[in-house]
């Protein structure tokens, strides 16, 4: 049988994805010179945390079928694997960007990307009646976030 996710799991990772964005654009604005990068870095790691409140309270608000499992998982071996995915593959244990703003805005990039498709393929594990429809919130701050990104980035070209 396959495993279900529900959306509590995929906002507990949501959160986690959140945090390491932040602590992120934090490390990258410390190595930051120029104020006005510097600022705009911050006000990048404002958002994130702006971001992990806004999934702190949807999470909260889920109703009981949305974070209901009928999968058998006494160890919680389904959720450390998805926590661990996240944690690698998105704004964590990724290559360091050269210490200019635009290495940091395309790895930044990436991670926007990473984490977007990350979502997408957990979309598809979670059953309608788990809260599948949730995640698309999720998937749209994430798109917000590219195109942030990208706008600032443009500016270098």
């Amino acid at each position: 049988m396959p495993n279900d996710f529900n959306a509590k799991d995929i906002f507990d990772i949501a959160i986690k994805i959140e945090q390491n964005g932040a602590a992120f654009y934090r490390d990258a604005a410390a190595s930051m010179e120029a104020a006005k990068y510097k600022d705009f870095l911050l006000e990048l790691a404002d958002m994130e945390d702006e971001h992990e409140q806004t999934f702190t309270t949807m999470l909260k608000d889920l109703s009981d079928s949305e974070t209901f499992s009928n999968t058998f998982d006494p160890k919680d071996e389904n959720v450390l694997y998805i926590k661990a995915l996240a944690d690698t593959r998105v704004f964590f244990q990724k290559e360091k960007p050269d210490s200019s703003l635009k290495g940091i805005l395309s790895s930044a990039i990436q991670a926007e990307k990473d984490s977007i498709a990350f979502y997408l393929g957990m979309k598809e594990m979670i059953p309608e009646k788990l809260g599948q429809s949730k995640i698309d919130f999720i998937i749209k701050e994430e798109m917000s976030h590219i195109r942030l990104l990208a706008g600032k980035l443009s500016e270098f070209y």
